[in-house]
């Protein structure tokens, strides 16, 4: 008796493979992505609280600079 098989020994390799646990590096790597992406979301934040914060404020000076 003969077993059919789907193609060459290899391509369940590749399979087993993709669908393994992630290396070291890759976990480090994912984790440094994510750190940045936080900071750069925390600054962008900060940003629009601050622009937030100038809109919200009375400007002053400007009446006198139209005055004079």
């Amino acid at each position: 008796m003969s077993e059919k098989h789907d193609g060459p020994a290899e391509d369940h390799g590749q399979h087993l493979r993709a669908h393994s646990a992630p290396t070291t590096q890759q976990i480090r790597t994912v984790g440094q992505r994510r750190r940045e992406a936080e900071e750069k979301l925390e600054h962008h934040l900060d940003e629009a609280r601050h622009k937030s914060e100038h809109h919200d404020a009375p400007e002053q000076g400007s009446a006198t600079e139209t005055d004079q």
